[in-house]
């Protein structure tokens, strides 16, 4: 608290605690917008009656006048424990009911410290929210309220977005947008500006809105261009233009499917054969493992070889368009929304399975192998993947890049790695 002269003073042990008082005044704070000093208003601040006090705080003052601090919750203080209220938010009687707690949160085997199973945030968070949060629930847990010791389980660093940003000749960052390249040098009003890459955001002037990315390309092409930049925990620079990029993929994937003239179903999808059903059951293999590592951008690297496959072929067949769908979902989520219900589901596709791939389908018929001739490569051969060594070798000798590297001469060793290469040395 603090006295007339705006000296703080600690209130003393046996004073302890401050209760606060009941209110139902928890309007929206207000501030004088013209005064760029001025604090803002808590709840607290409007009971007049709590805030100016008349104490002896036991320092040989007497009996004086104190106006309490009213800035009583950190700012992080919401942050440091909404985890917990999101698993029970309607509890009117404790923060998260016991059960539900341990449910989501407890522990997962023994020596397990429970948690949020995956946290994806910025390094920033690591000396905010993460640090505090941690503290908040390891005294929770001590106190009894919680099974889980940790509140996360695993932390996983997104990296940032980059962007251009101009400095002036007196250091001053300046509109990207005003910027104008003249032959690989960059203008601002008529003089010339310097290029640097940084974090977006207000500083640098560099924030790209994504209203205007919804717009133009619709909110799918942009999640989708942002996973496909690069590694999730790499920071990536921004470029507008290779949006369209994403854009002309999904712009595919939707002809592979529907009419755009009768706007449903195609009735003219090809028929599948073995290649593509191999092809998808290698996709979604590729898909769910790259997913669960958080690889999005191998992810969908898969999912245009697949749609390109597939344009090649003349549409997406039927047997499979489904699980194709399902395929994008996570990633074009209003998409795959849209054309699910094309195919005669009245219910979000939230909560069909995810496709599984044909263990069968992911195994090789053929397999190709480097041919040595006294150490070198001089062909490949493709033969079945379960071939004997003497039918291995038989192809080697036949190939007529072998025969021409051979020149008549008879092989002293001929040597079979299986699966791997055939060495011959003359």
């Amino acid at each position: 608290m603090f006295d007339d002269d705006g000296v703080a003073h600690a209130v003393p042990d046996h004073m302890l605690p401050v209760e606060l008082p009941p209110t139902d005044s928890f309007s929206p704070r207000t501030f004088d917008p013209d005064d760029a000093m001025s604090d803002p208003e808590s709840p607290l601040d409007r009971l007049d009656h709590w805030v100016h006090v008349e104490l002896d705080l036991g320092d040989g003052r007497g009996r004086r006048r104190y106006r309490r601090e009213t800035n009583v919750m950190p700012q992080w203080a919401g942050s440091c424990w909404y985890e917990l209220r999101y698993l029970d938010p309607t509890n009117a009687d404790r923060f998260v009911d016991r059960a539900v707690e341990e449910y989501w949160m407890g522990p997962k085997a023994p020596g397990h410290p429970g948690g949020v199973d995956l946290y994806v945030g910025g390094v920033e968070h690591a000396v905010l929210h993460l640090l505090y949060a941690r503290f908040w629930h390891k005294v929770l847990f001590d106190l009894g309220h919680l099974s889980s010791k940790e509140p996360y389980h695993h932390l996983f660093n997104q990296g940032y977005i980059l962007a251009a940003a101009f400095k002036d000749g007196r250091e001053i960052y300046v509109d990207p947008e005003a910027v104008e390249e003249r032959d690989g040098r960059f203008f601002f009003d008529g003089e010339e500006v310097s290029r640097e890459w940084g974090k977006m955001g207000k500083s640098l002037k560099n924030g790209v809105s994504p209203d205007e990315i919804y717009d133009a390309y619709g909110a799918d092409t942009l999640r989708l261009h942002e996973m496909a930049m690069g590694p999730l925990d790499a920071s990536r620079p921004w470029e507008t233009r290779d949006v369209v990029g994403m854009y002309r993929f999904l712009q595919r994937l939707w002809r592979n499917l529907v009419d755009e003239e009768g706007g449903g179903v195609r009735t003219d999808l090809p028929p599948i054969d073995g290649a593509t059903d191999r092809l998808l059951h290698r996709t979604i293999h590729g898909v769910r493992t790259d997913m669960e590592a958080m690889r999005f951008n191998t992810a969908i690297a898969k999912l245009i070889e697949l749609n390109n496959h597939l344009t090649k072929l003349g549409g997406c067949p039927l047997e499979i368009a489904e699980r194709v769908v399902l395929l994008i979902a996570p990633l074009t989520p209003h998409l795959a929304e849209e054309l699910w219900g094309m195919f005669g589901h009245a219910e979000s596709l939230t909560y069909a399975r995810f496709p599984t791939a044909d263990p069968a389908m992911l195994v090789d018929d053929t397999i190709e192998l480097p041919v040595q001739v006294n150490g070198k490569v001089r062909s490949r051969i493709v033969v079945a993947t379960d071939a004997p060594d003497d039918v291995v070798s038989k192809a080697a000798l036949a190939d007529d890049k072998v025969v021409a590297a051979l020149a008549g001469s008879s092989p002293k060793k001929l040597i079979v790695v299986p699966g791997r290469m055939v060495n011959i040395v003359v």
